[in-house]
């Protein structure tokens, strides 16, 4: 039994995060933190936790606790692991992993100097449907494949006093809609087809004028050869979540990858699939982490695999700011 201290109390938290830890056959709900006490307390014992704390500080060091949740804003993760990692806890973070590489760095070392496992909340990899996918990839069904094509739309104009009006605020998210579910569906593509080898991005505030962007477009050369392409909005009124892989004999296409259809075609065959995620996506994640901090291997989702989306996501804003600065000068008319 893996005891676990809950830092933050949001709705990701609330929703899946404390039912997991409440519910999972091997792992305890000790303590949880927020700011504000009285929350902290109405929080811990709506999930059955015994211990709540103001100070998160003081939360990590309690002996009681094998292992913290950090499920906080991304500005808070790199410090918010190394102060754990010192005090000798595993720790499984919210995604992004951090708001850059060198911070994904601080906290890998910090991790690996202590003994303790890290591992960084890219559910999907337990999506039933992706785990089909690339059966179905290594199996040679669909040949090789060559295009890989990823949308995901979420329409977002928070007003001031949201509680997700964060994610605008660069200094606290580290970016937009790439940075906040662009990053889930990189580790998707990774997972499926390896090693990210080769970034193009672009990044717009096509409709919003905001610190963050409000769509942003990737196109990646994965180790096996295919190309690979993103679409992450924040600015489309119409939602999309799809996945659609292309090979040399056949596809696999996934209308709503938060959902268990997909469509697998070989030739003039075709047939529908049904694979759907658990009734809580994080629940095999925390399942799988608190087995491996237990047996003391490396979990599915580590720290170097948080480091590597980063890593892209950084080359992402990079180059889709420099191209902007390219064209502008590109299109500058001489002066007379």
């Amino acid at each position: 039994m893996l005891r676990w201290a809950l830092i933050g109390a949001g709705d990701i938290a609330t929703r899946r995060i404390a039912p997991a830890l409440r519910d999972l056959e091997n792992c305890e709900l000790v303590s949880v933190s927020r700011s504000r006490s009285e929350l902290a307390q109405e929080f811990a014992e709506q999930f059955g936790a015994s211990k709540w704390f103001a100070d998160w500080r003081e939360q990590v060091t309690d002996r009681e606790i094998d292992a913290v949740y950090i499920a906080t804003p991304v500005y808070l993760h790199a410090e918010q692991v190394i102060t754990a990692a010192e005090a000798g806890k595993h720790v499984l973070c919210e995604k992004p992993m951090a708001l850059n590489v060198n911070e994904c760095d601080e906290m890998i070392a910090a991790c690996k100097a202590n003994g303790v496992k890290l591992g960084v909340a890219y559910y999907r990899r337990f999506y039933p449907n992706v785990i089909r996918a690339k059966e179905i990839i290594e199996s040679g069904e669909i040949g090789k494949v060559s295009v890989a094509q990823i949308n995901a739309f979420e329409y977002f104009d928070p007003p001031l006093d949201h509680p997700r009006r964060w994610l605008l605020d660069k200094s606290k998210s580290g970016g937009g809609p790439m940075m906040d579910f662009g990053c889930h569906r990189i580790e998707v593509l990774m997972n499926l087809f390896g090693q990210i080898r080769r970034v193009e991005g672009a990044t717009s505030n096509s409709a919003f004028n905001r610190d963050v962007e409000d769509t942003a477009a990737a196109l990646l050369r994965l180790e096996t050869g295919c190309c690979a392409t993103i679409t992450i909005t924040h600015a489309a009124i119409e939602s999309k979540d799809t996945l659609n892989i292309y090979g040399t004999k056949g596809s696999i296409n996934v209308p709503v990858l938060n959902k268990g259809e997909m469509f697998v075609k070989v030739g003039p065959e075709e047939r529908t699939e049904f694979h759907p995620p658990a009734e809580n996506t994080h629940m095999p994640l925390i399942e799988e982490f608190a087995t491996a901090a237990q047996n003391g291997v490396r979990p599915a989702v580590d720290g170097d695999m948080g480091r590597r989306v980063a890593e892209i996501i950084d080359q992402i804003y990079v180059k889709g700011g420099n191209e902007e600065v390219l064209l502008v000068r590109n299109n500058t008319t001489p002066k007379s």
